[in-house]
């Protein structure tokens, strides 16, 4: 510890002042995070029991000893820790505390603690409102949760600083006329009133997207959009607000035709990643896992079939792990990567992107990978000419989101991106010197639009809209599109829309348009998404299909 680290520490221990002085990311003084929001900053529908079906997640059933923990959870009935414990799940859910601060401690030296106050249904217009809050009277709480824990470390002579505020918020306000037009507002006088009753100016935030994957991203589209912009109006410039995407990551899979309100116990731990890599970022330590293409693959001039991959959760991938490809029958060789496919992608809405052209091989967000690894596997070697994969992924999206005109969602409009994606992709290796063939659009459809029924009786129009339109955006009249569909939702209340034959009907009329009917894949543990062993065999059946039709 340098001399000027020990002073000020001294002087602020004598004033009885928080420690907010700038100092080294791993120096000793304790980082203190404060976690608030509604039902999905609770953790609401996950179970700590849970936590081992999801591989890169595993010991976070454990308590976090060198953690501090101070919460006050729940609305009648509060669960409060009565003071700092050691960081452990709190009746047996799962919140993005946990995931959040094993990333981080293991990301930095410093002792971290968490201050957590959450409660489901609650509205930043009326019981988190800092001037008047009315029902549980949520920021009055946490102000008094805050500044108890703190003065708790003051008495312990603990040097501390409050290094993020993570807000997870706004489902509730949605339903309210005169909250929702006006969250941007009361969010940015949120913030501002935090930064001064806890003296801190500088306090950084870190503002959790509403995830759209969930039913309320679809039939309540317009009200989820309404408070997104809100949201988007402060961080965009508030230059310590951070708007965090989570809108990709995994959701619980309810009864009935399978769709639900809450992240679930994986939403859930990949959420505390989003706010642990976001933090990282902040401090200068943004995770990095360099996958480099050595050396260029194709020979100069030699002809390249480029295959684009496309689609929602499955074929980005949601519950397929890496971590589980070693138990099954040649999984093992699908963990090394391939270094004679070049691989360009770009998954979860632009989370996580690759930095030009990678070998193939596992790399999607959380550990998780898709059908591209066994789809390149089956391709390789029976094709006389190179191959190239670039995939294109958005788990929180809808298949109207894929439509040229798209919707008045207009921050949801996939096209524009994914038909530039594919462009650049072509470009890149017509640069190199290649000739480009593009050889196909494989697109698994939307896994969630099968579950829901105004999505699913207008699915097979939006797809034939997105097929027409891509052939004369690109230039290619004649582009083959493969549209794997698994089997959808069984459910009475969507049954009699034969989505089906809708799509079939599609293809018959197109004979560049293949549908692929992937109704054989290993049972699905919940509807809507598929697991590792489905994965891996998705990805040989569309590249098998594609073998056929030459």
């Amino acid at each position: 510890m340098t001399r000027n680290t020990i002073t000020f520490i001294a002087l602020a221990l004598f004033l009885g002042a928080p420690m907010m002085a700038p100092g080294k990311d791993d120096d000793p003084i304790l980082r203190v995070f404060i976690f608030a929001g509604q039902s999905n900053m609770v953790g609401s529908d996950s179970k700590v029991k849970d936590i081992e079906r999801f591989p890169p997640f595993a010991g976070l059933d454990k308590a976090q000893a060198a953690v501090k923990f101070s919460y006050s959870i729940g609305r009648e009935k509060k669960m409060n820790s009565a003071g700092w414990v050691e960081l452990q799940a709190v009746n047996k859910v799962v919140g993005p505390e946990l995931s959040f601060a094993r990333k981080v401690s293991r990301s930095i030296q410093a002792p971290i603690a968490i201050i957590k106050c959450a409660a489901g249904g609650t509205h930043l217009g009326g019981d988190w409102n800092p001037d008047d809050p009315t029902g549980f009277k949520m920021y009055p709480l946490a102000l008094e949760l805050i500044q108890a824990s703190l003065a708790e470390l003051d008495q312990q002579k603990i040097p501390y600083r409050i290094e993020g505020f993570m807000w997870h918020q706004g489902e509730n306000d949605m339903f309210n006329k005169d909250y929702m037009p006006n969250y941007g507002a009361n969010l940015k006088n949120f913030l501002a009133r935090w930064r001064r009753d806890l003296k801190s100016p500088e306090l950084k935030f870190y503002i959790g997207e509403l995830c759209t994957k969930t039913i309320w991203g679809m039939d309540l589209r317009p009200r989820m959009y309404a408070i997104r912009e809100g949201q988007k109006s402060v961080t965009d410039t508030d230059p310590l607000a951070e708007y965090i995407p989570t809108s990709h990551v995994g959701v619980e899979i309810g009864g009935g035709v399978g769709l639900h309100y809450h992240y679930g116990t994986l939403g859930q731990l990949e959420h505390g990643v989003n706010y642990a890599d976001a933090y990282l970022r902040t401090i200068g330590k943004p995770e990095t896992q360099a996958r480099p293409l050595k050396n260029w693959p194709y020979k100069k001039g030699g002809k390249v079939k480029l295959f684009i991959l496309a689609g929602h959760r499955n074929m980005e991938g949601e519950r397929a792990f890496v971590q589980d490809l070693a138990g099954l029958e040649g999984g093992a060789s699908l963990l090394k990567d391939n270094p004679k496919i070049a691989y360009k992608y770009s998954v979860g809405g632009g989370y996580k992107t690759s930095a030009g052209w990678e070998p193939l091989g596992p790399c999607g967000a959380y550990d998780s990978f898709g059908p591209e690894l066994s789809f390149g596997q089956t391709l390789q070697g029976k094709l006389p000419e190179n191959i190239a994969i670039a995939k294109f992924t958005h788990s929180g999206s809808q298949i109207n989101d894929w439509t040229p005109e798209g919707t008045p969602a207009r921050a949801r409009h996939i096209y524009p991106d994914f038909i530039a994606f594919i462009r650049e992709a072509t470009r890149e290796l017509r640069d190199r010197g290649h000739e480009v063939e593009l050889a196909g659009l494989f697109y698994h459809l939307g896994e969630n639009d099968m579950s829901f029924g105004p999505h699913r009786k207008n699915a097979s129009s939006w797809l034939q809209s997105m097929v027409e339109q891509s052939r004369i955006d690109l230039e290619q009249p004649g582009l083959r599109w493969f549209v794997s569909q698994q089997e959808p939702t069984d459910d009475e209340r969507v049954n009699k829309i034969d989505v089906v034959t809708a799509i079939a009907e599609v293809a018959a009329a197109d004979n560049q348009l293949n549908h692929i009917k992937a109704f054989d894949l290993p049972p699905q543990e919940k509807k809507l998404v598929i697991t590792t062993a489905g994965i891996v065999e998705l990805g040989a059946l569309i590249a098998e299909h594609y073998l056929e039709t030459l």
